[in-house]
């Protein structure tokens, strides 16, 4: 397995199959340009089979910490190490970067991904809700 850094809307739609749905290549350009944000993929044999999103974020009196904002390994590659891996590798970049932590939100019954953090070494720190705006069209 090799993992390396999304630098171009091309890998990241080769990488596609790995999203909810399809990239699009303005979406991917925005998510590249933006100071702060990263994108790692798992190849195996030279194929996308894992990738992991992570934005940056400051705040004032905090200082920088880095969101894990998406995980996902294709079907046929679970259960490899490769969740683990991409985890890993991000929390490698948010060190490089100065970030004081990372955090995640993930769902309470999403017992694979709590097992991936766990297993990278992510702590629980408690149940949360979450809210949401939905504020226009995509």
């Amino acid at each position: 397995m090799d993992i390396r850094r999304a630098r171009t809307p091309a890998e990241i739609e080769a990488a596609e199959a790995l999203f909810d749905g399809p990239a699009r290549t303005v979406w991917s350009q925005r998510f590249l340009a933006a100071p702060g944000h990263v994108m790692l993929l798992a190849y195996v044999d030279g194929a996308p089979v894992g990738m992991v999103s992570g934005v940056e974020m400051t705040h004032p009196d905090k200082g920088t910490e880095m969101c894990l904002y998406e995980l996902s390994v294709d079907a046929g590659h679970r259960r490899l190490g490769i969740g683990r891996a991409l985890t890993l590798a991000l929390a490698d970049e948010a060190r490089a970067r100065g970030c004081y932590g990372m955090w995640v939100g993930v769902d309470t019954d999403n017992e694979a991904a709590l097992a991936t953090y766990a297993s990278a070494g992510a702590g629980d720190e408690g149940v949360f809700a979450m809210r949401g705006w939905d504020t226009g069209p995509r």
